[in-house]
């Protein structure tokens, strides 16, 4: 088996595309936080709401 770079440095600069896949990378990640946060946060505040309706009869 063969490594397709030689260097760390090489790997990262992947050929002179690295900016484009690693910001991609970024995104991809970025997306996928708000995903899960999002509906974690949401529901939070649904929860408040149901706590405070409920305190307020």
């Amino acid at each position: 088996m063969n490594p397709q770079f030689d260097s760390l440095a090489e790997f990262a600069a992947m050929g002179g595309h690295g900016a484009y896949v690693w910001g991609v990378y970024g995104v991809a990640a970025v997306v996928m936080a708000w995903l899960v946060a999002r509906p974690l946060r949401r529901r939070a505040q649904l929860l408040a709401a149901l706590r405070s309706r409920r305190e307020s009869r």
